[in-house]
């Protein structure tokens, strides 16, 4: 099966939907060198809209938030401890807050060490797939690996109905 880039209509779908589907897929990246990275997709996670108490758009519209009532497709990259780029993609309809955390590829486990293996930084965010065709994009390949869930991680602010949410999918070995 040929490469196949993933467009916006990928991503207008329900957030859980997409995050179980973005494991497998690879995050490419053409540097500025050239070189063309592509890094296959481990982990992700969801964050669904204003009712889940773990979704940054949970208090609704901010200057940080706003980036998610965007649409599909759309990147959200925030700076997390100050020290770590996080990168989301934002899910469902436009003005209906949701997101995908990717929070591990292939040989860079971890949602920071991913932004830094990509070189992905604050100017991506609110970029679409679409503006940044060029330079960033998520690729369909063919692989179909299993999934397994788990609760998401490092959410201790929210409810604790939402941190035993099984919304953090897994590639199963």
């Amino acid at each position: 099966m040929p490469y196949v880039r993933l467009t916006e209509e990928f991503f207008a779908r329900p957030c859980c939907e997409v995050a179980r589907d973005l494991v497998g897929k690879l995050l490419c990246r053409r540097m500025p060198d050239g070189r063309e990275l592509r890094l296959r997709i481990l982990e992700t996670e969801a964050y669904c809209g204003e009712a889940d108490t773990a979704c940054h758009a949970h208090k609704g519209r901010t200057a940080r938030s706003e980036v998610l009532y965007a649409a599909p497709g759309t990147l959200y990259v925030y700076l997390c401890y100050g020290v770590h780029w996080m990168l989301n993609l934002v899910t469902g309809e436009a003005e209906d807050p949701q997101a995908v955390l990717i929070r591990s590829c292939a040989s860079a486990e971890g949602p920071g060490r991913l932004t830094k293996a990509l070189s992905i930084d604050k100017g991506f965010n609110r970029m679409t797939l679409s503006q940044c065709a060029d330079t960033f994009w998520v690729e369909d390949d063919g692989v179909r690996p299993q999934v397994k869930t788990a609760p998401r991680v490092g959410i201790g602010y929210a409810s604790p109905e939402d941190q035993a949410r099984l919304w953090r999918y897994i590639l199963s070995e």
